[in-house]
């Protein structure tokens, strides 16, 4: 059943590129998004209205995964796509045309929990979640989490561990923080895209991790920031590298890439996890468009350059109005002179 969804996926997809669309009696072109669930409202509120302004231009985002979404533009299927994760070098290496990484909007995963009975914000640790994810940590009123949280009445209750499936943009940012907060963690499970959870229950949309969780008491997984404030979900505030529990917020987020803008190439392949500054949110990341450098005719690659043109300015004020943290202005102006060479 899965290979035959897989089969069906990839006819769509073709015929989504092939299909002409007529507007007003003239030929759109049509532009095919896979990638990433998590920043999918704000994609297609970007796409809805860039299509008002540009009536010739239609972009259709699939919510494929960071993983899927990455395949597509390496292979060379897909217009372009959208990421939570840089793409492996030895794959970049091995795609069909040079594929350019850039920056769209900062984005948070954040720690959600369902436990009556508790104060709303729990306070966590790396190393403490990484026990938690590897399943050395079993039951809320462990010691290590009573340390934590001394003035919380954490129950005698089992943790059920709910976490995404392969090829997830979401699971390399968590896995990223966590392998940098324990030893072990980065041994038995590592920063990856596709981890071999040692134990927990799957979540194949970023929509069923958030029922799983809220439909179950004692359960303990993650998301993107927005998401979570939108179903209500408790967050928990995680300790971060100066030592500091800080809770996660636009503002705490801006400030871990501010914090490391000077560090950033023209690849922008930098981990925001873990990072420097009292302030700064410790699961923070950047979500990527993957874009191929030259499109498959020049009729797309201007297509395309236009639609990353308006991204970049009118697009990142909608993402801000919508409670995404805006890119730093040095880092911006970066990204955006790296997408002008798109063509």
């Amino acid at each position: 059943m899965g290979r035959m969804m897989k089969v069906v996926g990839a006819v769509c997809l073709a015929l989504a590129i092939m299909a002409p669309v007529v507007t007003n009696g003239q030929d759109s072109t049509v532009l095919v998004v896979t990638g990433s669930s998590m920043p999918e409202p704000l994609y297609l509120l970007w796409n809805d209205e860039y299509h008002k302004q540009q009536p010739t231009v239609k972009l259709r985002y699939l919510p494929e995964g960071s993983g899927a979404g990455a395949s597509r533009v390496l292979t060379g299927t897909g217009d372009f796509a959208g990421g939570d994760a840089p793409i492996p070098e030895k794959e970049l290496k091995g795609a069909t045309t040079p594929v350019v990484e850039l920056p769209t909007v900062l984005i948070g995963i954040v720690v959600i929990y369902n436990l009556p009975g508790t104060r709303s914000e729990l306070h966590f640790s790396g190393p403490v979640l990484a026990n938690v994810f590897l399943g050395k940590i079993t039951v809320w009123n462990d010691p290590a989490l009573i340390k934590l949280n001394p003035e919380a009445r954490l129950p005698a209750v089992p943790i059920q561990v709910v976490h995404r499936t392969a090829g997830k943009g979401s699971s390399y940012i968590l896995t990223d923080f966590l392998a940098k907060s324990s030893p072990e963690f980065l041994a038995r499970v590592g920063r990856s895209e596709s981890p071999n959870w040692p134990v927990g229950a799957n979540a194949g949309r970023t929509q069923d991790m958030v029922d799983k969780v809220e439909a179950t008491s004692g359960t303990i997984g993650y998301t993107e920031l927005n998401i979570a404030e939108k179903a209500s979900l408790r967050m928990g505030s995680i300790r971060n590298a100066e030592g500091e529990f800080v809770r996660p917020s636009a503002r705490s987020i801006a400030a871990a890439a501010k914090a490391q803008t000077s560090k950033a190439t023209d690849e922008f392949r930098i981990s925001l996890t873990n990072g420097p500054g009292k302030d700064s949110y410790p699961i923070s990341s950047f979500t990527w468009f993957y874009v191929p450098a030259v499109a498959k005719d020049s009729q797309r690659g201007r297509a395309i350059a236009e639609y990353l043109r308006w991204v970049y300015t009118s697009g990142e004020k909608m993402a801000q109005e919508q409670g995404y943290p805006p890119l730093p202005d040095e880092l911006l102006a970066k990204v955006m002179a790296k997408a002008a060479t798109i063509h």
